[in-house]
C-alpha cells in the first residue's frame, strides 16, 4: 500500500513539470510574436497628478518609455519621442525639418528612384537609420549650416576685396579735388562768369567774343535762356546789337537768335527790349555778309510762332528791309534763307487756320487764330513784288534752292496766280526744269529708286505748269 502511494507522489510531480515546462513554452512562444520592430513598449505610469490624471513629462522618458513608430509603405512624419525600428528607409525633409520614414520598397525599383529624385527635387535627403542617430544628425547640420555661414562670409569679404580694389572712396576723390582746386560747376554758375566776362571793361575783345560764343551753346536750353532774363543778361545782348565792333554785333546776334528759339518768354522780352528794331537795323544798313546772316537767324528765331513779333514786323517796315537785301551785291547767300522765312510765317499761319475748323472750341486756339488775323502777311508780300522776286530765284543752279523756291511759289501760287500767268520768263524757266528733271528722274528710277528726290521736284514743277494754265 505504501508503494503505491509512493509512485502515485511521483506521478503528481511529473505531471506538475510537465505543466510548468508547457506554461514557460507558452510565455516563449508570446514574446516571440511580438513586432521585430518594437524596441520597446510603452509602460502605464504609476505617478498621477493631483486630479487623478497622468502626468508624464517628456525629459522623465527613458528610452525604454518612448512611443512605438508603426511604418507603412508611405512616408510617415516621425513625431518626437517615437523610436525607428531598425532596417526603416528613413529621410530629413529639408523643407518642414521633420523626419520621414517608410518600410523599404524593394519590389519596385523604378518607384525607388522617381522617390528619390523626386525627394532632391524638393530638398529632402535620404538617412540610413542603422548609420547615424538622431543627435548625430542634427550635429551634422549644425556643421552644415555654420559650413554655408562661413562661405557666405568669406564671398562677402572678397567682393568687398574686390569693390576697394577697383573703386576709390568718395572722401579721397573730394580731398584730391580740393587739392586740386576743382569743383563742379552749374550751368547757371558758368553763365553767370561768362557774362560778367562780357559785361567787364577789364575783358579783351577777344576774351568778350569767346564770352559770347562760350555762352551761345548754354542758352539752347530753354531753361538756361530763360536764366538770361534773371541774370538781365537779355539787355546786355540787346545793346550788344549797337556795338561798334562788327565781331560783337555777329555773336550778340547768334546767342540773341539761339535763346529766342522756340522760348516764347525770352521772344516777349526781346520785343518788349527794343530787339526787333535793332536787328533790322542790323539788316537795313552797311555791315558785313557775317553779320547781316547772325542778324536774319536772329529775326527769324523771333518771328516764328509769334504772331505779335510778325505784326510789329510788318509795321517796322520789315518786308521792305528784307527786299533791299536781294538788290546788295555779296548777299545771294542770304536770299534763300529770306525765301524760307516769308515760307515758313506764310505756312504757319495757314496750318493754325486749318487746325482751327477741327477744334475750333479751345480757348488757345480762338485766342491765336485772333492774333494771326491780324498778320497780313501775304497781301503785303503780293504788293510789294515778292511773286516775282521769288521766281525769278528758279534760275539758281543749286537743287536744294530749287526745291524752296518751288514750295513758295506752289504756296504763292493763289494769290500770285495772274501775275505768273503773265510772266513768260517764269513759263520758258519751269519748261526748262521739267525737261532737266525729267532726266534725272528716270536715271533714278533706272537705278531702282522710283519715288527719289528728283522725282518729287519733278512732280511740284508739274503741278504749277498744270495749275498755271
Amino acid at each position: 500500500m505504501s508503494h503505491c502511494i509512493c509512485l502515485l507522489s511521483i506521478a503528481a510531480k511529473l505531471n506538475l513539470m510537465v505543466l510548468l515546462l508547457s506554461a514557460v513554452y507558452f510565455c516563449s512562444c508570446i514574446s516571440d510574436n511580438i513586432p521585430k520592430f518594437a524596441l520597446a513598449t510603452k509602460e502605464e505610469s504609476d505617478l498621477k497628478d493631483e486630479n487623478g490624471e497622468e502626468s508624464v513629462r517628456e525629459d522623465d522618458l527613458d528610452s525604454e518609455d518612448l512611443e512605438v513608430f508603426y511604418p507603412t509603405h508611405q512616408w510617415q512624419t516621425v513625431r518626437a519621442g517615437q523610436a525607428v525600428p531598425a532596417g526603416l528607409h528613413v529621410r530629413l525633409n529639408l523643407q518642414t525639418g521633420e523626419r520621414e520614414a517608410r518600410f523599404p520598397d524593394n519590389k519596385n525599383e523604378k518607384s525607388d528612384i522617381e522617390d528619390e529624385k523626386k525627394g532632391k527635387r524638393l530638398g529632402k535627403i535620404d538617412i540610413d537609420s542603422n548609420s547615424f542617430t538622431s543627435q548625430e544628425l542634427k550635429k551634422a547640420l549644425a556643421k552644415m549650416k555654420e559650413s554655408g555661414k562661413t562661405e557666405s562670409t568669406v564671398e562677402q569679404k572678397a567682393n568687398v576685396e574686390d569693390v576697394r580694389k577697383r573703386f576709390r572712396r568718395i572722401e579721397e576723390l573730394k580731398e584730391e579735388f580740393e587739392e586740386l582746386n576743382m569743383r563742379i560747376e552749374t550751368d547757371f554758375e558758368v553763365m553767370v562768369k561768362l557774362i560778367n566776362k562780357f559785361n567787364s571793361s577789364a575783358s579783351t575783345l577777344a576774351e568778350k567774343v569767346a564770352a559770347l560764343y562760350d555762352l551761345e551753346y548754354y542758352v539752347h536750353q530753354v531753361d538756361n535762356a530763360k536764366d538770361l532774363l534773371s541774370l538781365g543778361a537779355l539787355r546786355l545782348l540787346i545793346n550788344g546789337l549797337n556795338s561798334t565792333e562788327p565781331v560783337l554785333k555777329e555773336h550778340a546776334s547768334f546767342v540773341l537768335g539761339a535763346a529766342l528759339s522756340s522760348n516764347p518768354k525770352v521772344q516777349v522780352e526781346a520785343v518788349e527790349g527794343g530787339a526787333l528794331q535793332k536787328l533790322l537795323v542790323v539788316l537795313a544798313t552797311e555791315q558785313s555778309l557775317a553779320v547781316k546772316k547772325k542778324a536774319l537767324f536772329a529775326l527769324s528765331s523771333m518771328l516764328r510762332h509769334f504772331p505779335y513779333a510778325q505784326q510789329q514786323f510788318l509795321k517796322l517796315g520789315g518786308l521792305q528791309v528784307l527786299r533791299n537785301l536781294f538788290k546788295e551785291k555779296g548777299m545771294e547767300t542770304l536770299h534763300v534763307r529770306v525765301v524760307t522765312l516769308l515760307y515758313d510765317l506764310i505756312v504757319e499761319k495757314m496750318l493754325l487756320l486749318e487746325d482751327s475748323r477741327n477744334d475750333d472750341d479751345h480757348p488757345q486756339t480762338k485766342e491765336k487764330v485772333e492774333q494771326y488775323s491780324q498778320v497780313n502777311l501775304v497781301p503785303a508780300v503780293v504788293e510789294q513784288g515778292w511773286c516775282v522776286i521769288i521766281s525769278n530765284l528758279l534760275g539758281l543752279p543749286e537743287h536744294d534752292t530749287r526745291e524752296k523756291v518751288l514750295k513758295t511759289v506752289h504756296v504763292l501760287l493763289a494769290f500770285c496766280k495772274d501775275l505768273y500767268q503773265q510772266d513768260h520768263d517764269l513759263s520758258a524757266t519751269l519748261t526748262l526744269l521739267r525737261s532737266e528733271y525729267e532726266e534725272l528722274a528716270a536715271e533714278e528710277h533706272k537705278e531702282g529708286d522710283r519715288d527719289g528726290y528728283f522725282k518729287e521736284l519733278l512732280n511740284s514743277i508739274n503741278t504749277i505748269i498744270q495749275e498755271l494754265k
